[in-house]
């Protein structure tokens, strides 16, 4: 079986999908049916159908009937698994090698020339980040907004971060409450909670921040995430470390999944909302801060609309105001 690719998802998304369901309905297709014939229009999809193994021949009836997918896509699926795997693995054995050759430029007088400031761009951050997190010896403070963490970027994280947690460094993470609805970040905190990173989450809006011992800090140097800056100024370090200690104080464990603490969040997060409505922002504004995608957020406005009985946002808003509702009343303590 040959390896597949977008162009292969695509075909099977659409014409092979449609030409499986035809043949699922009518039992089978006959092996002379015009539709199977050499330059047909539906024979590239009737061909990666054969490759995969969702149609095989049966010789008696001379007809091609269709196979359960769950006994096929293994097959499919496994192999490009093991090599995500295997291509992660490797990636993180060249960012431990990068890193040594990190440590010696760090180390050289050009280096320390150069001032407190270092501009990253595009991949390079990534890469930077690789490399200062592989030279990491006691403490790794990260804040990762939900946005723009998706399941490659935290399947590489997983895999350094993890690496770094078994070296004995400790590290602690902040998310957005949101993040607690994302499969994908349940499977990254599983994995280095397990050994021994403390994550939490916060109702507010922060920006994505990593500061590794407590003597580099790396920040957004825009809002699309293609720049970054490394600060390694001591005091501005020290500045960043006391905003990530307050904000830390406030989260909650992310592991913790009792009934009292989940409704807690919920009424925080209502609050952000009612905040972001009363300050007057755009709803991609106020999802970004939030934490959620537009359609989530638009969600959470419809269900203020319904509780105070609103047709309109405007409607809403003066509701709102006439009971002195501002999205700061205290929230409830955990039971």
């Amino acid at each position: 079986m040959g390896a597949y690719g977008p162009e292969q998802r695509a075909l099977l998304e659409d014409e092979a999908t449609t030409l499986y369901e035809t043949v699922v309905v009518a039992g089978g297709i006959a092996a002379d049916d015009p539709r199977l014939g050499e330059g047909s229009p539906t024979r590239p999809a009737f061909d990666l159908l054969v490759e995969i193994g969702l149609l095989v021949h049966s010789s008696e009836h001379d007809v091609w009937v269709a196979e359960d997918p769950t006994t096929v896509q293994a097959r499919v699926i496994t192999p490009m698994s093991q090599e995500g795997a295997r291509l992660l693995a490797e990636s993180s054995e060249w960012a431990g090698a990068f890193g040594t050759l990190g440590q010696a430029w760090r180390r050289s007088p050009r280096a320390s020339g150069r001032g407190p400031i270092t501009h990253l761009h595009d991949e390079g951050i990534a890469a930077y980040v690789s490399g200062i997190v592989a030279e990491c010896e006691h403490e790794i403070l990260s804040a990762q907004p939900q946005t723009g963490r998706n399941a490659q970027t935290l399947a590489v994280a997983a895999l350094r971060d993890t690496a770094a947690l078994e070296r004995g460094i400790k590290m602690r993470t902040l998310y957005q409450h949101s993040a607690r609805r994302s499969s994908i970040t349940h499977r990254y905190v599983a994995a280095v909670s397990a050994r021994g990173a403390e994550v939490r989450t916060l109702d507010e809006f922060f920006n994505r921040m990593i500061v590794i011992d407590r003597r580099v800090a790396i920040i957004p140097g825009d809002d699309n995430l293609r720049l970054a800056v490394a600060v390694r100024e001591p005091h501005i370090v020290a500045y960043l470390v006391d905003v990530f200690q307050r904000s830390w104080e406030r989260a909650r464990p992310f592991t913790n999944r009792e009934t009292s603490l989940m409704r807690d969040i919920a009424v925080e997060q209502r609050a952000m909302t009612i905040r972001m409505l009363i300050e007057g922002h755009s709803d991609p504004t106020s999802a970004k801060r939030v934490g959620v995608s537009p359609r989530t957020y638009a969600g959470y406005v419809a269900d203020l609309k319904a509780e105070y009985e609103a047709e309109t946002r405007f409607q809403l808003g003066y509701t709102m105001g006439t009971r002195g509702i501002s999205g700061l009343e205290p929230q409830p303590l955990d039971d």
